[in-house]
């Protein structure tokens, strides 16, 4: 009999305010893996944040850097065993990142569209997409196929980070849980 190889590695997507890195690093303490956020990483090889990068470079300049960073990534988890990823929200919009992501191990954090932007529109200034809750609404309205195309999908349904991480682990077929402080990266 075959025995099934435990993936390298779990991506989180879903739009912005999900709460993804707070999942993410929930599922990394439950699995004992390591946790990344892509976003981190990106200002740390940049050396500037998220919103600076919009208004200096514009969202192309960082979108390109966005797609360079995940490329770095897949690259070093090839060697890696264990690691929780949170993507950035427009990450799976992008067709190089899609490719980039095809067969990996996707998961979909769905919130619905009013709690994330009740999340997101007091920190409009770090987010520079959040600009009025129409066009905050179709953005999430354009991204929401690409979201859906991630092998699972969960329902955040007001539940807290670590039962929406125990319901990961279960769907994912990982009974383990360990209790320990994830190993974060940037």
């Amino acid at each position: 009999m075959k025995r099934k190889r435990s993936p390298r590695a779990v991506f989180l997507v879903g739009f912005m305010g999900a709460g993804k890195s707070r999942v993410g690093r929930a599922l990394a303490r439950r699995l004992g893996w390591r946790f990344l956020d892509l976003d981190r990483r990106l200002e740390a090889h940049t050396g500037r944040s998220i919103a600076q990068m919009f208004r200096q470079s514009g969202e192309a300049a960082f979108r390109r850097a966005e797609t360079e960073v995940l490329k770095k990534l897949l690259r070093e988890l090839q060697t890696s065993r264990g690691t929780v990823v949170a993507l950035g929200g427009g990450v799976p919009a992008q067709p190089a990142n899609r490719r980039l992501l095809r067969g990996r191990l996707t998961v979909f954090l769905d919130v619905p569209v009013r709690t994330l932007w009740q999340r997101c529109r007091a920190g409009r200034g770090k987010r520079p997409l959040v600009k009025d809750a129409a066009g905050f609404r179709r953005l999430y309205v354009a991204r929401r196929p690409r979201y859906l195309a991630a092998a699972v999908r969960v329902r955040e349904a007001g539940r807290s980070p670590q039962q929406l991480a125990a319901e990961i682990a279960q769907r994912l077929g990982f009974g383990i849980t360990t209790g320990s402080r994830p190993q974060e990266n940037p």
